[in-house]
């Protein structure tokens, strides 16, 4: 079973698309906020990593920033999840190592393609 980490705040957003992920037989890890998220990727290495951005403790770009430099974790696949939508954020996720971008709210089924497309590159170089 593909496992996922979902990094996000916000209750609401967090449990909704935590279920809606169950839903589609991936199992998922939760973490509250970046440090969190860092903590729980070390640990259990997830097949991919969603992460929210603005978060309390530690954000997404340090959290993101710390797992790439990481060995153990540096090519897990990472999607920034964000309600940054311009063109400038777009362009500082990639540049800093996320692997996609999706802008909040969040549309499912293009988030579970991208999902779909990241780890099958992983697992297929």
């Amino acid at each position: 079973m593909t496992t996922l980490l979902l990094v996000e705040d916000n209750d609401l957003n967090r449990n909704m698309l935590s279920r809606r992920l169950e839903r589609m037989d991936y199992a998922i890890l939760l973490a509250v906020n970046g440090e969190d998220g860092v903590t729980q990727t070390r640990a259990h290495k997830p097949d991919l990593v969603l992460m929210d951005i603005n978060m309390p403790v530690m954000d997404g770009w340090d959290a993101l920033t710390i797992l790439k430099a990481d060995p153990e974790t540096s090519d897990i696949p990472i999607v920034a999840l964000t309600a940054h939508t311009t063109a400038s954020d777009r362009d500082k996720a990639s540049e800093i190592g996320f692997n996609a971008f999706a802008a909040k709210p969040i549309d499912f089924k293009a988030l579970v393609e991208t999902i779909e497309e990241l780890i099958y590159a992983r697992h297929n170089p």
